[in-house]
């Protein structure tokens, strides 16, 4: 394909995704199973557009003064990518499976200045959303919400129980992957631009042997300050995949018991692959629908907590929920967060730890919630993140964000991060 049949089939599937509300992924597969003549380069590309689009659609639309998918596909190409209205006009003249050539409008539009844009339009974020990211931000919101509409990079762990990060990196040179900045056992593969293709890790001998498993920085990080140990008892109360529970076996070097459990079991699907691939042997897998946790209660010395909430966070991997989200979804998922951490203290015992963490960049589900939970909760104390991060992680940059308890937001534009909470207490009596 051309770029302009390419283009057409972009703003074919972005006005799926908007006026019928279809996942991107989904309406993605549908398009190339519909169109067998598109190789994987071309879905590539289709992508990127697609996804570039929704990233950046406040400012986009403010361009075009339309958010119709086509104006919002065609400046994606011709403004974000940097491809230049020539280009563009040229393309779109010589593939006959292009869009319309443009019209003087959208000519204006895509050459002219955009001036007086609203906070939430430079922010690139829905309108409601500003004064959340303004509360927790202040002066750097623009700067931190630009950060969540970027490309995020490809994030691996090492799987420390068969591998370690430098024969990976030496098995994945080819890709361009280095060693994060942070993470002692993670790597990174930059993302790339325009219509750049990143590499299929999971495809990779080392990717199926186990030597590494997908998970951003992020996660890892946090996984790292929950502090699991060997010969602990610990419990992955939300443990949906598995990404953190195969984080803490390694860390607990198999020895002890962990517990991964999640409400839903659909999410906990993926786990029994992953767990037999990592070659974890001290991980029970409790299926809500066959077992119970009736008997960890007040035996665990980690339960660990990654919080349902609206995945503010992750906008970079899944934008198309940035414009799904809604205030009554957040407070939905504030009421979740608070069932889910009364639940799981329960299985903490005395001495023990409880870790909660989200991938929410939003003060009321990150350090609201923590305050809530240490005003109801009298029998546990905070412990300082931050101070765990200094002894678990000497040397690394300490967090631009931290409370005064020493609670942690992780951010792409202060850690180059998705965006991750994390708050920890122990238990007094």
């Amino acid at each position: 394909m051309k770029d302009g049949g390419r283009l057409a089939a972009a703003i074919e599937v972005l006005t799926e995704v908007e006026t019928r509300h279809r996942p991107v992924q989904v309406a993605l597969k549908e398009w190339g199973a519909a169109h067998r003549f598109a190789g994987s380069g071309d879905r590539t590309v289709i992508g990127n557009l697609v996804f570039d689009a929704l990233r950046n659609k406040a400012s986009l639309t403010a361009r075009m003064r339309d958010s119709a998918p086509r104006g919002l596909i065609l400046a994606t190409y011709c403004v974000s990518w940097n491809k230049g209205i020539d280009t563009l006009s040229e393309v779109l003249a010589q593939d006959h499976h292009a869009p319309e050539p443009l019209s003087e409008a959208e000519t204006g539009c895509l050459t002219g200045d955009v001036h007086d844009l609203t906070p939430a339009q430079q922010a690139d974020l829905p309108d409601w959303l500003w004064p959340h990211f303004h509360e927790v931000f202040g002066d750097s919101a623009v700067e931190e919400a630009r950060a969540l509409a970027t490309r995020a990079p490809v994030d691996l762990r090492t799987n420390t129980l068969k591998s370690d990060r430098d024969k990976v990196l030496k098995r994945l040179a080819h890709t361009g992957a280095v060693a994060t900045a942070t993470s002692p056992m993670g790597i990174r593969i930059e993302a790339k631009p325009g219509q750049a293709r990143m590499p299929h890790v999971q495809a990779e001998e080392g990717y199926r042997k186990g030597w590494f498993d997908l998970q951003d920085e992020a996660s890892q990080l946090v996984s790292v300050l929950a502090g699991a140990k060997p010969g602990e008892q610990v419990l992955d109360y939300c443990a949906g995949g598995g990404g953190k529970t195969l984080a803490f076996a390694a860390a607990m070097q198999n020895k002890g018991q962990l517990y991964a459990y999640d409400a839903d079991r659909l999410r906990l699907a993926p786990i029994h692959e992953r767990l037999q691939r990592a070659g974890v042997r001290n991980v029970q897998v409790r299926d809500p629908a066959s077992a119970g946790l009736d008997d960890l209660v007040g035996q665990m010395d980690l339960v660990f907590i990654d919080a349902p909430c609206t995945g503010t966070g992750v906008w970079r991997r899944r934008p198309d929920s940035k414009w799904k989200l809604s205030e009554k979804a957040l407070e939905d998922r504030i009421q979740d967060q608070r069932n889910v951490l009364e639940s799981a203290s329960r299985y903490v015992k005395k001495g023990g730890r409880l870790a909660y963490a989200t991938c929410s960049v939003l003060a009321a589900e990150n350090q609201a919630q923590a305050d809530w939970f240490m005003e109801n909760n009298p029998s546990f104390h905070s412990v300082s993140a931050l101070e765990s991060w200094q002894r678990l992680l000497p040397g690394a940059q300490v967090p631009r964000h931290a409370s005064d308890r020493g609670d942690l937001l992780l951010t792409p534009a202060s850690t180059g991060t998705d965006g991750f909470f994390i708050a920890l207490f122990q238990r007094t009596d």
